[in-house]
């Protein structure tokens, strides 16, 4: 099913990726997409494509430094792609490839901080998520823990819904978090 739904997808969005891809390099020329080695399933590393939303002199390969509200790294365009979470679909390339899934635990890049501490050091149970694939959007994300993680309770309270998805998963729970997303989304987006 993600394979499909990612294919097709791919191929409708195309024109639209390539509207995106050209308002990027209008506004801050360099690459259009980001990538990034972050966890996958079974603690594999793999690599995620990103919209670029930043400057190209000022981006976080690693990952670790987390954005926050006005970040002065983000562009107007990219500004707007992260808001609506645009900056995310190519990440479909990943569905595509197997090595996400639609829905699932958000992938984390390795070394992630959560008020400064790594994430495994705060979260006992952290690895526990990486039992399935990473996901485009997951429990946590639909349930508003979504961007930076400045507090122990947020950063706890993601893993728990990660963890909670897992030990829940079925198709329908599935096809209700695509939906509520959907519904969060078009609601006004929650990131920056």
């Amino acid at each position: 099913m993600d394979v499909t739904v990612s294919g097709l997808a791919l191929l409708v969005l195309l024109p639209f990726f390539l509207m995106i891809a050209a308002a990027i390099v209008i506004e801050n020329r360099g690459p259009v997409f980001f990538s990034q080695q972050r966890w996958g399933r079974g603690g594999k590393l793999i690599r995620i494509y990103k919209f670029r939303s930043m400057r190209t002199d000022m981006c976080d390969v690693s990952g670790v430094r987390q954005t926050t509200e006005n970040d002065p790294r983000v562009t107007r365009i990219g500004a707007f792609l992260r808001k609506t979470n645009l900056d995310e679909l190519p990440q479909l390339i990943n569905i595509f490839l197997g090595d996400m899934s639609i829905v699932g635990p958000r992938c984390h890049v390795p070394k992630m901080l959560a008020t400064g501490v790594l994430y495994e050091d705060l979260v006992r149970d952290y690895h526990i998520r990486h039992l399935v694939r990473p996901g485009l959007t997951g429990l946590a994300q639909m349930n508003g823990y979504r961007g930076p993680t400045n507090t122990e309770e947020a950063a706890r309270g993601r893993v728990a819904y990660d963890i909670e998805y897992i030990k829940t998963f079925s198709i329908l729970q599935d096809i209700r978090i695509i939906i509520g997303t959907a519904v969060r989304e078009f609601r006004g987006g929650t990131g920056f």
